[in-house]
Formats: C-alpha cells, sequence, structure tokens
C-alpha cells in the first residue's frame, strides 16, 4: 500500500506540473492549447536521449525544457496573431506530428521499439544516517509550506469575499472553503505519513517522489510570483479582452507567446518525470488522451488558479485510483446477480472510465463553469 501511494504521489506531482503548465497558457492567458502532450513529449525524449549519450540530467532536462519552449515559439509565431480557433487545430496536428516521429524515426527515438535503459536521477543513491536525516527535512520542509500556503490561500479568498460582498461569498462558499481546506490538509497529511513510511524503505521511486516533490514546489510559487506581477497581470488582461492592453501600450503577440513558450517549458520538465516514473518509454505513452486528462484537472480545479490546478489534478488521480481497485469488483459482484455483466470486460470498463469522466465535466460545466476553486467573476462568465 505505501509503494502505491507512493506511485499516486509521483504521478500527481508529474501531472500538476504538467497542468500548470496548461493553465499558464489558457486559464492565464486564454491560449487554447488542444496538443499539449507534444510538449510533454519533447521534454521527456529529450532528456533521456541526451542522457543516454553521458550528457549530465540536470543539463539534459534544461535542453528538454528548452527544446519544448522552442517547439512553443514555433507553433505561437505562426498562429498567434491569428484566431484563438486556429491555435487549437494547429497544437491537435502538432501533437500528433510529433507522437509520429517518435514513432518512425528510428534512427533518433528508435521508434515502437522504445527507449529502454537510460540513467536514472537518484538510482544508485543509497542515503546514510545523515542522507536520512535530510531526506525526513526536505518532506518535513516541504509538508510546513504546504499547510503555510493552503492557509494563506484560504485566508486570502475570504478576504477577497469580505470585500466583494456577493451572495456568493456568503456561508455557503466559506462552508465549501472549510472543506475544501480540510481536504486540503488531509491530502498532505496521507502524503507526509506515507512519505515517512517510505524513507525507511528508501528506493529509487522515494528519491522520484521527493524530487517531483520539491520541482512542483518550486513552480508553483514561482508561476505564484509570476502571476501576482504586472507581467501576470497583463496576461490576465489579455485573456479577458486583448485590445484594453493592446490599446494601453501592450504588446500582446510578445506577451501570449512568452506565456506560450512558459507553458511549454513547464511541460517539457513534466515530461523528464514522466519518463523516469516509466523508466522505459514509447511513443504510444504520448496519445492524445492525455492531453485530454490534463484540460480535464484544469477545468474541474478551476482555470486560472494555481490551486485549483492542484486540486483538479488530485481528484483526477484519486477517481482514477479508485475505479481501478474498486470497479472490476463492483462488476463481478453484479454479474453474480446479473450475467449480462460477465461482458464487461477491462476494455469496456475502461472506455466506461472516461465516459463517466466525460459526464462529470459536462455536469460541472451547467453546475460551475468555472471549476470547483475558479472565480466566476474573473473569468466573466458571468456575464
Amino acid at each position: 500500500m505505501v509503494g502505491y501511494l507512493v506511485f499516486l504521489t509521483t504521478s500527481v506531482g508529474l501531472f500538476s506540473i504538467f497542468a500548470l503548465g496548461l493553465n499558464l497558457q489558457w486559464g492565464f492567458t486564454g491560449l487554447i492549447n488542444f496538443g499539449h502532450v507534444a510538449f510533454l513529449t519533447v521534454g521527456a525524449y529529450t532528456t533521456v536521449l541526451l542522457s543516454s549519450q553521458g550528457v549530465p540530467l540536470v543539463f539534459a532536462v534544461l535542453a528538454g525544457a528548452i527544446l519544448a519552449s522552442l517547439l512553443g515559439f514555433l507553433i505561437g509565431l505562426s498562429t498567434l496573431r491569428l484566431r484563438e480557433d486556429y491555435l487549437a487545430i494547429v497544437t491537435i496536428g502538432v501533437s500528433e506530428m510529433i507522437r509520429l516521429i517518435a514513432l518512425n524515426e528510428e534512427q533518433i527515438t528508435r521508434g515502437s521499439f522504445g527507449v529502454q535503459r537510460f540513467p536514472l536521477p537518484l538510482d544508485s543513491y543509497q542515503p546514510n544516517a545523515i542522507g536520512n536525516v535530510f531526506n525526513y527535512a526536505i518532506l518535513t520542509g516541504l509538508g510546513i509550506w504546504s499547510v503555510w500556503q493552503l492557509f494563506r490561500y484560504v485566508k486570502r479568498q475570504l478576504q477577497e469575499g469580505q470585500k466583494i460582498k456577493k451572495k456568493s461569498y456568503q456561508p455557503t462558499s466559506k462552508l465549501s472553503l472549510f472543506i475544501w481546506g480540510v481536504f486540503g490538509l488531509g491530502i498532505i497529511l496521507l502524503v507526509y505519513i506515507n512519505g515517512c513510511l517510505a524513507l525507511s524503505n528508501y528506493n529509487y521511486k522515494v528519491s522520484l517522489m521527493l524530487l517531483v516533490l520539491v520541482t512542483l514546489a518550486v513552480i508553483y510559487w514561482g508561476l505564484q510570483l509570476l502571476v501576482k506581477s504586472p507581467w501576470g497581470r497583463v496576461l490576465k488582461a489579455i485573456r479577458e479582452d486583448e485590445e484594453i492592453p493592446r490599446a494601453l501600450g501592450k504588446n500582446v503577440f510578445g506577451y501570449k507567446l512568452q506565456a506560450f513558450m512558459l507553458g511549454g517549458a513547464i511541460a517539457g520538465i513534466a515530461g523528464s518525470f514522466y519518463a523516469w516514473q516509466l523508466t522505459t518509454i514509447y511513443p504510444n505513452n504520448f496519445q492524445p488522451l492525455m492531453t485530454f486528462n490534463v484540460w480535464t484537472m484544469v477545468v474541474l480545479g478551476g482555470a486560472g488558479s494555481n490551486a485549483g490546478t492542484l486540486l483538479g489534478v488530485i481528484i483526477f488521480w484519486t477517481y482514477d485510483a479508485l475505479t481501478r481497485l474498486y470497479l472490476p469488483k463492483l462488476i463481478m459482484w453484479l454479474a453474480t446477480y446479473f450475467p449480462i455483466f460477465y461482458e464487461f470486460d477491462s476494455s469496456r470498463q475502461g472506455a466506461f472510465r472516461v465516459m463517466v469522466i466525460g459526464l462529470i465535466l459536462m455536469i460541472l460545466m451547467v453546475w460551475r463553469p468555472q471549476g470547483l476553486l475558479g472565480r466566476k467573476e474573473e473569468l466573466t462568465l458571468g456575464r
């Protein structure tokens, strides 16, 4: 159970990084990117191919992020001056093109055989007593920092609600903030306790989990600073109505390009961790379904909110884990009373799980289109 929770924590961490890149592009800037998996692919393949040739892992990751950012530059240079639907169409095509290149260029990517036996971070690291203390200190520091960020978020939302004084910020909203706060605190405690148990039996997967969590904390903190800066406020203005910042003399195209490139670079970093978690990568690991999943996470949590993005990722992976574990058992129980359920094999169960996600999104768009932690007024969905 501890090992499975380590895997879930690592998955939540790397997909949070992946989703934060999309949230910067779409949630804060309004750029529709339906090919976000392309940046993940570039980051993953660049990292493993360079590190396989002896390039240090740090420089390989940086190279992956730079190439993913360059891909964003090339896409944005040709589409960001056009209407949003052109960008959406181009990103879909580019993501599939990148996957097909990885599949067919066997001399570079080894094609359908995949890339195997590449260097992994801290693979042979076995901490001594001092190293164990250092690992526990990192995990404890991350836990304290996470609780502090959660407290700041809840406090800020309550203060903003008191200033606005709208019905949506009456006791119902305060109650929902309290519920989400308790939920977030529970997740932090679960990760911390499970992390402490995992550190007592240290292995590569535990080191990857710690590395993912540290990287996520740094990226989240940096994005929070950026979106609250004048640069971030310009991005929000572009999202709402780009003619206004253009009238004020802002280079709208330049800001869009910067946001698209930075979001791509963040996704490229997530690709490195994705490859390290899989330990062997194939072109089929980068299907368009991954873009659909990350869009689900961002929409579910609330576009334009980094905290909402993390919440969306946690809920998505909680749903994924529970349905993988308990849906087959439920089907077998139903089959004892209704034999027709014997035909509900694993492939049909997978399709059913995706259908349920789509249904949840449909209900959410009707009930709360701004997402669980998004603000309807900020996203101008209430007009």
